[in-house]
């Protein structure tokens, strides 16, 4: 029996639909409290006063904390807590301010109600100073002492003499391009609710990683990690904005402690704006040098991004210029703007997403010099082996990816550009697609069951992509299941330790985990029946050897036990980039659109995407096909729609609710969306064959979209997003 690559659907589909699902915003509490923040309206300076005789006369008003009424960070705090905290920077541990919506105040009442006019009717007082705007700062070279966390890697990259081979290059092309702030927009805003029994304590979060809250939650306190539990069933969406410990989870807790009672704590959608990271405004400057032949000889690739002046975040958008193609001689540098902004975080996609746009542009400015289709132009710098290390990568099949797709989409037979369709002129681009596969380490506990079930134990946090469903998949493969006999137990501290739910690293971390726990029970099985493993084989609840068959429920019940369970743990350090050592692992893949624009409405329409791609095995065609849909959807929206803006005169964003988000609906999506992955096994990743795939569907769209653009009306624009501004032809 094999349930591998098949389109199983969502075990957690109906509950999904249903609402029966309880993600931590639907958690309560006997006897809770309610938390509002109030939150700083400038960006620098301290708190001079607060009043809250107004908010404590409301009813249903219990109390308003403000810095002196929270406990201290624990004396150790900063020698234990982990990556990644956002920052040591904690609010309400002092009266500094650092931007504006900081939190400067904890209203906590009887009601939602109650508290949300409290914090309305708390008065502030303030000694501003004058704010660093980030936008505006000069930028600085990355300090990595100063402090931060990246699973990615150095920021500064030198191989051959890019100087003196850009010399020699017979076409060079150099451009500047920038892509704006993004905040990321989960249906589920960040959520906590926090309850102490003595000094152990209990919170239901919406996050990306369970341990690493219970690590930051213990080190605040100073407790051992045993006495803090953390249960996050499932999480609303989290794209990189919950993958981070925040301030506001502290917060909750200590409130909590101080009250005595649960705490529940909702973000608002204003609060997320101020309160938790965006993907940062990053500027890119990129030289390309190629020889007659379109092979390049040399790249140069400058990125500058804004960040908070306690920690750098540091958006390594450089890794495609050292990871896409082959070349001898590569300059990388990262800067950073620091100001008084909260720290970015990660976002789909970090790294490749702002670095693929950059460079996938640059590409299809450098074809058009040489006169070679884009997709020729990349085929003479095909990187055989991973240009940094010289290793050859674990699998790559990208050549096939782009014959997959350029057939899919008609690319050869594509129509000219500027082609016109009524009021339309059509044009099509094309870019590439790439992610570095992460690995963290992972715990499970299987568990096979004499009724022929089996199930599965890890602290692995939902997010939305499926993975109790493909892991039943994985668990049913080996142990001769079908999906629906394998149950999921997840999201729970109590439960083994399983790393993040980031990075694409989901599958082929807890998914190797549970891969060798399956496989270390039906091992024993095998040996209760005194059979060889290599002879065995698991068929539909039985274990089969030959012409002999055996039930799992008669092997068990003869052993006189009702399960067996296989404590398989994989421990691998965090590294990036990386599949078994000796091995540099990636994921690739291209894209191909076609946009029409009316340039004289400035109107710019997605008429057909095809994406192709080589990652590895697919374990669940439907939740990776998904995934890719999805991906795409989410880099339409960065090319042409999705901006943060700044207000240089306030030090604030200018819009902090969804009604000024311009995001993508039903209408602005074609029906279909073609995508399709090479047949490939990568056998150097990991035993399940499997790279990552859900963030790497967000990575080139907006190059290739850009390139379309550029093919429907000839304007190249190097500045995301593409409004009707950048397209409106005199």
């Amino acid at each position: 029996m094999s349930n591998l690559g098949e389109p199983v659907p969502r075990s957690d589909g109906k509950i999904k639909v249903n609402g029966s699902a309880r993600f931590a915003a639907d958690q309560s509490l006997p006897g809770q409290l309610h938390a509002v923040f109030v939150s700083s309206t400038i960006p620098a300076g301290r708190v001079a006063n607060i009043d809250t005789g107004l908010a404590l006369g409301l009813p249903g008003v219990v109390r308003v904390l403000v810095a002196g009424d929270l406990p201290p960070l624990h004396a150790d705090f900063n020698e234990t807590m982990v990556p990644p905290l956002a920052t040591k920077s904690i609010p309400m541990q002092s009266d500094e301010i650092l931007h504006e919506g900081q939190p400067i105040a904890i209203v906590l009442a009887e009601t939602l109600e109650a508290a949300e006019a409290g914090a309305r009717a708390v008065r502030a007082t303030y000694a501003p100073a004058p704010y660093i705007n980030p936008e505006a700062a000069a930028p600085d070279a990355v300090d990595p002492e100063r402090g931060g966390y990246s699973y990615l890697d150095a920021s500064e990259f030198l191989k051959g003499d890019p100087e003196a081979a850009m010399t020699s290059a017979a076409h060079v092309v150099q451009a500047e391009y920038a892509q704006p702030t993004r905040h990321a927009n989960p249906m589920e805003p960040s959520a906590i609710l926090a309850s102490w029994s003595g000094d152990n304590l209990t919170v239901y979060d919406s996050v990306q990683h369970l341990p690493a809250v219970q690590a930051n939650l213990a080190a605040t306190f100073g407790l051992e990690r045993a006495a803090v539990r953390v249960i996050s069933p499932h999480t609303g969406g989290g794209f990189g904005v919950k993958g981070y410990v925040w301030p506001h989870e502290l917060l909750a807790a200590m409130a909590a402690r101080v009250m005595r009672r649960p705490v529940k704590l909702v973000l608002t959608r204003r609060d997320m704006y101020g309160m938790v990271g965006t993907q940062p405004r990053v500027t890119q400057e990129i030289r390309l040098g190629a020889d007659s032949t379109g092979k390049l000889v040399s790249m140069t690739h400058v990125v500058s991004n804004v960040t908070g002046l306690t920690e750098d975040y540091i958006e390594f958008a450089t890794v495609p210029s050292r990871s896409f193609y082959a070349c001898d001689n590569i300059s990388n540098l990262q800067l950073v703007r620091r100001g008084n902004m909260t720290l970015p975080t990660y976002m789909r996609s970090p790294a490749e997403g702002p670095g693929s746009w950059a460079l996938g542009s640059a590409m299809d400015e450098l074809a058009r010099a040489v006169g070679m289709d884009p997709i020729d132009l990349r085929l003479a710098s095909y990187a055989e082996v991973d240009p940094v290390s010289g290793d050859p990568w674990s699998s790559k099949k990208l050549r096939e990816a782009y014959a997959l797709g350029s057939e899919r989409f008609g690319w050869r037979s594509r129509p000219a550009g500027g082609t016109l369709d009524g009021h339309w002129r059509i044009g099509c681009g094309m870019a590439d697609c790439s992610q570095g596969v992460t690995r963290f380490g992972s715990t499970v506990r299987v568990l096979l069951k004499a009724d022929g079930t089996a199930r599965f134990e890890s602290s692995l946090c939902d997010v939305g992509q499926g993975p109790a469903t493909i892991f039943a998949q994985v668990v049913g493969e080996i142990l001769g299941l079908s999906p629906d006999r394998v149950h999921a137990v997840t999201g729970d501290t109590n439960l083994p330790p399983a790393g993040p739910t980031y990075g694409s690293a989901t599958t082929i971390s807890t998914g190797t985990a549970l891969h060798q726990a399956a496989t270390a029970v039906r091992d024993r099985l095998a040996r209760l029946c005194g059979w060889p493993v290599a002879e065995i084989a698991m068929r539909g609840g039985s274990i089969v050897r030959g012409t002999e068959s055996r039930t799992i429920e008669a092997v068990l019940s003869e052993a006189g036990v009702s399960e067996l369970s296989g404590d398989g743990a994989l421990e691998i350090e965090n590294y990036a980039d990386a599949g078994l050592p000796g091995f540099p692992a990636r994921s690739f893949g291209a894209i191909f659109v076609e946009v029409g624009v009316d340039p004289e409405l400035g109107l710019l329409r997605l008429r057909r995407a095809t994406g192709a791609y080589s990652v590895g095995r697919i374990l669940n065609a439907r939740t990776a096909r998904s995934q890719m849909i999805g991906g795409i959807v989410w880099g339409w929206g960065q090319a042409a729609m999705e901006a943060s803006h700044f207000e240089p005169s306030l030090g604030r964003w200018h819009a902090k609710d969804l009604a000024n988000v311009v995001l993508p609906v039903n209408a602005d999506i074609p029906p279909e969306i073609d995508i399709a992955f090479v047949d490939e096994f990568d056998p150097n990743a990991g035993p399940l064959g499997v790279r990552s795939v859900g963030t790497m569907a967000a990575t080139g769209v907006a190059a290739a979209v850009a390139n379309a653009v550029y093919d429907a009306i000839g304007i190249r624009v190097r500045e995301l997003p593409i409004t009707p501004d950048k397209l409106v032809q005199g």
